[in-house]
């Protein structure tokens, strides 16, 4: 077993005197791995294939977290030795780790939590690890084992999302994608198109089939690649790295948040757990009247979000489809005299596996990939994974708007080969932090570009019941309560059930050791609800940004305000609230201090509980407003058409445009934005589309 460990590459990628640090602490984090030879091999396995994977100012991270923990002088100071972390006895080994766990710099908690993650995502990845807390692997192996997964009884309606009777063989036929191709296989230095779409998720998939719709020649560039039905094998770990950026591990700069967005064809949508829900009116009203932004407003976008809500099979789930995670917030809202209510998805025949965020093999998830990629193709664009725009050069042509040249990369094992697009038209949909990082490495920054970062501040409350929920299957976000939605001038909190895998449970389950054990231990009686908060209350201030450094690292970093933790410690009190109403016997918060809940008298502790980083477990997958839309070039970073200021025929359609937080998931927004925004473009260009097709 040792001998197929990713040698050289996890291998290489780390000192010897950090790979010796890293698999001490391992060894601590998750003692049961390390009972056999076997199980300590394959973690050690999957530590090397994490570390491997690592962007490289991920890796550069890791370095000084591990150089930090094993140094002599940390021991001394957290244990009284003088030894390296290493060659500590175990229970030395563990002092350390509680000290720096609970320290008082947020330093010291960053490293214990960079570390702490990557560990727990490893062996928690594995089917050994899974197996033992009672999960029960991929949905495809094994066909319903509950009531809440799987075909529901009666006849398929229109008017729902989900599937009823017996499973269709057409829904496991491969997705005809004709258009689609790796860009390994382009043997041409330079393509030409009308427009260059970069990205496909829910930005730049509906802007590549409306434009190409509208019988423009587009390309379209994905950094990721195309994973056929088949291959969503449904197995954590290996979805994991394929589909999400920076295989699952992006964070902000001090660890304190950890941010899920895809990078893969289709983007987000492929990824996501399909909650759709409309911006509030009040939002729309905020973003056309404050910020200039009429294409955002209620009487442009309200047009297109009910096209695009028909487009994507957005329906409401019926009563008899929910999981039992749900049901707790349906069913505790309920006895609280709470607003609580089912949810529309974007689904079509969906059979309830619960496993939507490893990406649908049964074409159920009305993704771009499902639907506007496909149409794009049909309509003649030409669709190239696994390709990365670098930069974007500005060409004059006297007094017209300058033709753009993308400059690409394609990735081929360890070779590296160059790839140009030339179009006058480029639609950035890169996503928040990948679209202001191609501007910034183009020299078209500044302005607000990078500036008014927002998340949507997320947590998570678990509750542990008598009865068997196994919240990894089913439904996810089929409900969400609303009671806090709008409590402060706009700004409020909601809840909903995300699915509950193992790595990523095991991540956001604080502590490590025995105690970390005994908590996962209890998985599948476990039922997870997180809260949601709409941050960017100070209106006037960015809560983070995005930057490239001059290393060409890219920085994110993030500040939420007292607002945002005020309406987190709402939120929370109110997830435990509905767990006790639901019949948890104990409610844990993800911070690293407070004991289980066990009444409402309990609650109390989350209010005196510290919300620094690295004391909570924070993550986002809504990751917004880079390069927004306004008025003002300083505070903005495209004109009210959603045009890069400066840069005429450079356009952004991803989350990276929003003015404001919209608090709500903002899937539905973005899609109904890039709707609205391709066509303006259509109509602007139509008369000046290039006809130049094809390889130059």
């Amino acid at each position: 077993m040792s001998v197929q460990r990713s040698e050289p590459a996890g291998v290489d990628r780390l000192p010897r005197r950090a790979r010796a640090t890293l698999h001490a602490a391992a060894r601590r984090i998750v003692p049961a791995a390390y009972i056999e030879d076997e199980s300590a091999a394959e973690l050690e396995t999957s530590l090397d294939q994490r570390v491997a994977a690592l962007d490289q100012h991920s890796l550069s991270r890791l370095h000084v977290a591990l150089a930090l923990l094993g140094a002599r002088l940390a021991s001394l100071i957290a244990c009284g030795s003088p030894r390296p972390f290493h060659a500590l006895a175990p229970q030395q080994q563990d002092t350390a780790l509680r000290r720096w766990e609970h320290a008082r710099g947020a330093l010291q908690r960053g490293v214990f939590q960079a570390v702490r993650r990557l560990v727990l995502g490893s062996w928690y990845a594995l089917p050994r690890a899974q197996q033992q807390i009672g999960y029960l692997g991929p949905y495809h192996l094994r066909g319903p084992r509950f009531p809440w997964e799987g075909p529901l009884a009666g006849t398929t309606r229109d008017d729902e999302p989900v599937l009823r009777g017996a499973l269709q063989p057409q829904l496991d036929l491969p997705l005809a994608l004709t258009g689609v191709r790796s860009a390994r296989t382009v043997d041409a230095a330079v393509l030409r198109a009308d427009a260059c779409v970069i990205g496909s998720g829910a930005g730049g998939g509906v802007a590549a089939a409306r434009l190409a719709e509208a019988g423009f020649d587009v390309i379209v560039l994905e950094e990721g690649g195309y994973l056929a039905p088949a291959e969503l094998d449904e197995d954590e770990g290996r979805m994991t790295a394929r589909l999400y950026a920076d295989g699952g591990a992006r964070l902000t700069d001090d660890g304190a948040f950890a941010l899920l967005q895809g990078r893969t064809l289709g983007g987000g949508t492929t990824v996501n757990w399909m909650l759709m829900l409309e911006p509030p009116a009040r939002v729309l009203d905020e973003w056309e009247h404050a910020h200039g932004a009429s294409l955002l407003g209620a009487s442009s976008l309200a047009p297109a979000l009910a096209h695009v809500g028909g487009e994507v099979h957005a329906r409401l789930v019926p009563e008899d489809a929910h999981d039992r995670g749900n049901r707790i917030i349906l069913d505790g809202a309920a006895r609280l005299g709470w607003s609580a209510s089912a949810a529309r998805i974007n689904a079509k025949g969906c059979i309830r596996t619960g496993l939507c965020g490893l990406g649908c093999r049964y074409h159920a998830k009305q993704s771009t990939l499902a639907v506007y990629l496909p149409r794009a193709a049909r309509a003649g664009a030409r669709i190239l994974t696994d390709v990365r725009a670098e930069r974007i050069e500005l060409r004059e042509r006297g007094g017209r708007a300058p033709l753009k040249r993308i400059h690409a990369t394609i990735a081929q094992g360890d070779t590296r080969r160059a790839l140009a697009i030339d179009a006058p038209i480029v639609v950035l949909a890169a996503g928040a932090v990948g679209t202001p990082v191609l501007l910034q490495r183009s020299g078209l920054g500044g302005d607000g570009v990078g500036d008014w970062l927002r998340l949507h501040p997320t947590t998570a409350v678990a509750g542990v019941y008598p009865e068997t929920i196994y919240q990894a299957a089913g439904i996810p976000q089929s409900s969400l309560c609303t009671e806090f939605h709008d409590i402060d001038d706009g700004y409020g909190t909601w809840i909903e059930c995300p699915p509950f895998l193992p790595a990523l449970a095991a991540v956001a389950t604080p502590g490590f050791g025995s105690e970390h054990a005994r908590r996962m231990s209890r998985f599948t009686h476990t039922a997870a609800l997180i809260v949601l908060t709409r941050d960017g209350h100070e209106t006037g201030v960015s809560n983070g940004s995005v930057r490239v450094r001059r290393n060409g690292a890219v920085s994110i970093s993030y500040s939420a305000r007292e607002h945002e933790w005020k309406l987190l410690r709402i939120g929370m009190r109110a997830a435990a609230r509905l767990h006790l109403a639901a019949g948890a016997t104990e409610v844990l918060t993800v911070h690293n201090e407070i004991p289980p809940l066990r009444s409402e008298g309990d609650l109390e502790w989350m209010e005196a509980a510290s919300m620094q980083p690295n004391r909570l477990s924070l993550f986002s997958a809504h990751v917004n407003g880079t390069c927004r839309i306004g008025t003002d070039p300083a505070a903005s970073g495209c004109s009210p058409d959603a045009e890069r200021w400066g840069v005429p025929g450079l356009y952004v359609v991803d989350g990276s445009i929003l003015p404001t937080a919209p608090g709500v998931n903002p899937q539905w927004t973005i899609m109904a934005a890039a709707s609205v925004i391709a066509g303006r473009i259509a109509e602007r260009h139509r008369s000046r589309s290039s006809g130049t097709h094809g390889a130059g």
